[in-house]
């Protein structure tokens, strides 16, 4: 079972703005390649840091509000939210390392 969490405009409120621990957000679709690219990265992060932060995607031709709302405009884009804030975001394909910079210092 993957840790990641499928969010939606239903659980986005309590499982990411509500969250005790930092959230590194995944705007994505099922069509993109760099998005596809990043994927293993990003589910290998929601497995090693379980617990520390969560990691959530958001198939954005789903979540066309969600994605609207924080302006995406371009995919895969990476959110990391602290105490309800986007603290970090960053577009584009990029190498697991470069993900967990996003968010190590938060830890």
């Amino acid at each position: 079972m993957s840790a990641e969490i499928k969010l939606t405009s239903a659980n986005f409120q309590k499982e990411v703005l509500e969250s005790p621990v930092p959230v590194l957000v995944d705007f994505w679709a099922e069509w993109c390649m760099p998005c596809k690219m990043i994927g293993p990265a990003v589910a290998q992060i929601a497995e090693a840091f379980n617990g520390r932060i969560k990691v959530g995607k958001v198939n954005v031709d789903e979540e066309s509000e969600l994605a609207s709302q924080f302006g995406i405009i371009s995919i895969p884009t990476l959110m990391v939210f602290k105490d309800g804030q986007v603290v970090r975001q960053k577009v584009g394909a990029m190498p697991r390392h470069e993900i967990e910079k996003m968010f190590s210092d938060l830890l």
